[in-house]
């Protein structure tokens, strides 16, 4: 891993292997791509309320959710026009000289729903979750499993201290 440049898929494939990297994935073949690597869907969550974000999270409230059933084994999920939040079968487990950054597939796109996620820090470990915004008015659907996200992973100057926020090591 060298400062500044992007990991091609059997970089990927390496750090997989010997630093389990990425866990969890339903096939690695299919997954990874030339620059980066697919995550799948688990399970989908719509919104009960508000939140709040601040300066210090002192008053920090995460909003309510509720999982959408239908997912189920092979299910499919049927989205209408708005925010879900959608956790993936992949863990991840960041080192300290690399960072990730998801980008939504194209065919997500073209079916009118696109993608919004944070940065994977450097040091991170745990389950991904991102936010799915379905914009078609005749909503999408989605199967379970379906690879909705690609990670594209950067190397950086190791980081001192790796990230030590509330949703390390989650899921």
């Amino acid at each position: 891993m060298t400062a500044g440049n992007i990991l091609n898929g059997e970089e990927i494939r390496g750090l997989i292997e010997t630093q389990s990297l990425v866990s969890g994935f339903l096939d690695l073949e299919k997954q990874l791509t030339p620059n980066g690597m697919d995550f799948t869907a688990s399970t989908i969550h719509a919104f009960d309320g508000e939140g709040a974000v601040d300066f210090d999270n002192s008053g920090r409230v995460l909003p309510g959710v509720r999982e959408i059933p239908g997912g189920g084994t092979c299910g499919w999920w049927l989205l209408k026009q708005g925010a879900y939040r959608v956790s993936t079968n992949e863990t991840v487990r960041m080192p300290l000289g690399l960072i990730a950054f998801a980008f939504p597939r194209s065919s997500l796109l073209r079916c009118g729903a696109f993608t919004q996620t944070g940065v994977w820090d450097a040091g991170f470990h745990g389950r991904s979750e991102f936010i799915l915004v379905v914009q078609n008015p005749a909503g999408i659907r989605i199967r379970r499993n379906a690879r909705l996200i690609q990670l594209v992973f950067a190397g950086i100057n190791p980081a001192g201290k790796g990230y030590d926020g509330i949703y390390r090591q989650k899921g």
